[in-house]
């Protein structure tokens, strides 16, 4: 499975390509997604494009379109835990673009959010429109134009390990419950009085935790004569 910053790798490397000829949907993109080469205004190619950047990056997405709205759709009715208002780095957005009829006009893979704007990789952009071109670019749009943020299991699974890093554990009972490897280290400190208190208000992260065991099988805590 990618992680973010692969997905945007794939992405980034991308940047530049474009129609060939000019106007014609004609792109490796549409050529991959239909197993063939193909012209014609009926193939536009923005979610062929992030289907192709995550099938190239190993992590195919589980349901194949080059609808957005469908994407969309697929993911709020098997995997909605995967629809979020809350970005991360080569997560998938869904663009509402007021110039135009539809709610799901347009998608790019996200980079970066700057106050009210979002910056994305896009393909089938262009300066000319906000929901089509002819090229793959970097676009900055405002905020308000997203409808959704799609982040697929193996990104959200990054996301995760990132919050869970960040975790503090306040109770010996948190520390058995989900870090038992620290357990006995935490409480033979506690008795030592090591560490302040009678197991609350511990206030530990992950990172602390690991230290405090890595320490303690290096026998840094043993007492002499032990």
């Amino acid at each position: 499975m990618a992680t973010g910053k692969e997905i945007l790798a794939t992405a980034t490397r991308e940047i530049g390509t474009t129609e060939h000829p000019a106007g014609s949907n004609k792109v490796k993109y549409n050529a991959w997604y239909y197993g063939k080469d193909v012209s014609g205004s009926a193939y536009p190619w923005c979610m062929a494009f992030v289907q192709w950047v995550f099938n190239e990056a190993g992590s195919p997405l589980p349901f194949k379109t080059a609808s957005c709205g469908g994407l969309l759709r697929w993911y709020q009715r098997n995997m909605p835990e995967c629809v979020s208002k809350d970005p991360v780095p080569g997560c998938i957005v869904i663009f509402d673009i007021p110039e135009t009829k539809s709610r799901t006009d347009h998608t790019g893979i996200f980079e970066n959010r700057t106050g009210d704007y979002v910056t994305t990789i896009d393909g089938n952009t262009g300066t000319t429109s906000e929901a089509n071109g002819g090229a793959v670019m970097r676009r900055t749009r405002p905020a308000s134009m997203v409808m959704a943020y799609i982040i697929p299991r193996e990104l959200e699974e990054e996301k995760t390990e990132d919050e869970d890093m960040e975790k503090r554990y306040e109770t010996i009972e948190e520390i058995r419950r989900a870090a038992p490897w620290a357990v006995e280290t935490v409480e033979k400190l506690i008795a030592d009085k090591l560490l302040q208190g009678n197991g609350e208000g511990l206030d530990l992260s992950n990172d602390m935790l690991r230290l405090l065991v890595i320490n303690d099988r290096a026998g840094l805590y043993d007492k002499e004569g032990d």
